[in-house]
């Protein structure tokens, strides 16, 4: 078998290979969690890549509201669609049933994860999975509907994380295993959640403070280890955490020191997908720690070397391992008929499409175990949230938000006191197929035509969204300035509006920005494929 046939048959998969199943553990999502003393700005951040085929693609402004007495609230549970043939893969919402309504709920951002509030709340996630023994078969409330009942209810990350054991514990977790990175403007915890076993209501959780001047990760494996409870500044669990775990012989207090990970996920903290973003945050944000690439366990938590910025946390969110021992870049090797191996090198793209993956054989292939890294094709949207103790809510709480492939993609910003959105941001892109009405597919277009040839268009790429993103961050002060000397004037709404047009027109300006790049891509470099 020829070369050229081999690397026929390579891009032939490349152009319409069919897309794999992300529902895999250790592939979905990953945060990053900065304490307000680790920061440069003092500002407390959590963050999250919805890393999924299905999620929905849009963003909304939920408004807050009052409800009488007596008001009951449906909840929803988001569950595999069928779809025809040719339709794309997505969730549906299935009720689950009631539970009473509070008298007054927060306004909030809902995406596919609601994921900041009104009064500076913001969450990231990133699924676990679990034991499959553990696994509910009742209960109300899942991920999304828990995201949705904080925000609505909840001022602070403590407070969010005793009203969620609450509701978990009356109506029951319907979920897989699941962290929950929750901010608000003083701290950030991480609070993992499983569920008690089929045929109980409930759920089993336990959340851990990351120190104030220190950094975490999640990404998809269970990361809280020995739990001190008589230190409550940093701990908080739920009441079975510990007798879940004997019960089912995961645990015996007499012999064993109790470790959640190892006893409600251990399969997480084997994967190589799992533990090697843990590295690589470490790695680029606290080198002088000397991470190991292939420990099975590292820190829960660690200071960085220096203050993180809004600009690191982008630049680690773009990270696909390059210039290290596992840059996907490297060699790609195929298998011919006569069940030879040849080498293709060097491949230029690290962000492959399922066919390419099949081939890919490096540190176990592409998977829970093996390699997957932080930037992914598959990314829907992404989140970085800052939440700022000394400015008003209204300017404070501030959702850096992205969409698709973060790598070939820029961070807008929305801040969390906004009324509304453009409309392409408000339009799932799942439901239209491609049209120029749903913001996510300018950037999915272009994020896929620049991953056919990474080597040479992701440098266009970069010079468009470097520029704007530079831009954004650096007339962040004016326009919060402009904000504050509104608020100091008593002029609440007129500094909301000014933020919702400001938000709005950043968000406009990324879109249309994102499909002329595209464009130029698909003019400049046709017949160069």
């Amino acid at each position: 078998m020829s070369r050229y046939f081999i690397l026929c048959c390579f891009i032939s998969a490349t152009m319409y290979g069919q897309q794999p199943d992300f529902s895999e553990e250790g592939l979905e999502c990953t945060s990053i969690t900065v304490g307000k003393n680790a920061s440069a700005d003092g500002s407390v951040m959590t963050s999250h890549t919805d890393d999924s085929h299905r999620s929905r693609t849009n963003i909304l402004v939920v408004p807050a509201k009052d409800h009488p007495r007596g008001t009951m609230k449906t909840l929803y549970k988001r569950q595999v669609a069928k779809v025809e043939k040719g339709q794309m893969d997505r969730y549906e919402y299935v009720e689950t049933g009631q539970i009473p309504e509070v008298s007054h709920t927060y306004r909030f951002f809902n995406s596919a994860y609601p994921c900041m509030n009104e009064k500076q709340l913001a969450i990231g996630e990133s699924t676990f999975g679990g034991r499959s023994e553990l696994r509910p078969d009742m209960g109300l409330i899942d991920c999304g509907c828990l995201c949705m009942l904080m925000l609505e209810r909840c001022s602070t990350a403590r407070q969010a994380i005793r009203t969620a054991g609450e509701l978990l514990e009356k109506y029951g977790w319907n979920d897989g295993g699941e962290c929950l990175t929750v901010a608000d403007r003083n701290e950030v915890w991480h609070f993992e959640i499983t569920g008690a076993g089929k045929g109980k209501v409930g759920a089993v959780w336990a959340a851990q403070r990351v120190p104030d001047d220190h950094i975490s990760v999640n990404a998809n494996a269970s990361r809280i280890m020995e739990i001190d409870l008589n230190d409550k500044d940093h701990f908080m669990v739920s009441s079975n955490v510990f007798t879940v775990a004997e019960q089912n012989g995961w645990y015996d207090r007499k012999k064993d020191v109790f470790r959640f990970a190892y006893a409600y996920a251990p399969s997480t903290r084997t994967s190589i997908a799992c533990r090697r973003r843990e590295w690589r945050v470490f790695n680029l944000l606290a080198p002088s720690q000397h991470a190991d690439a292939n420990s099975e366990n590292h820190p829960f938590s660690v200071k960085p070397d220096s203050l993180v910025k809004k600009e690191d946390m982008v630049r680690v969110f773009k990270d696909y391992y390059q210039g290290t021992d596992f840059d996907l870049r490297k060699t790609l090797t195929v298998v011919a008929n006569d069940g030879k191996k040849v080498e293709i090198s060097p491949v230029a793209n690290p962000f492959m499409k399922a066919d390419e993956m099949k081939l890919l054989k490096i540190n176990g292939g592409w998977g829970a175990r093996g390699e997957r890294t932080i930037a992914v094709h598959f990314t829907v949207y992404a989140t970085i949230l800052q939440c700022r103790s000394w400015l008003p809510d209204e300017v404070g709480g501030l959702c850096w938000f992205a969409l698709d492939n973060v790598a070939s993609s820029v961070y807008v910003p929305f801040y969390g006191s906004i009324t509304d959105l453009p409309s392409a941001y408000k339009t799932c892109g799942r439901e239209t197929g491609f049209s120029r009405d749903a913001a996510w597919w300018g950037f999915n277009r272009l994020g896929t035509i620049t991953a056919k040839r990474w080597g040479d268009m992701h440098v266009v790429v970069d010079s468009v969204w470097n520029e704007m993103q530079s831009a954004l961050f650096e007339n962040q002060p004016v326009i919060e300035t402009e904000a504050l000397s509104l608020l100091k004037d008593n002029k609440q709404a007129e500094a909301v509006d000014l933020l919702t047009r400001y938000s709005r027109d950043c968000g406009t300006r990324a879109l249309e920005t994102a499909w002329k790049t595209g464009d130029y891509l698909w003019t400049v470099f046709d017949g160069m494929w």
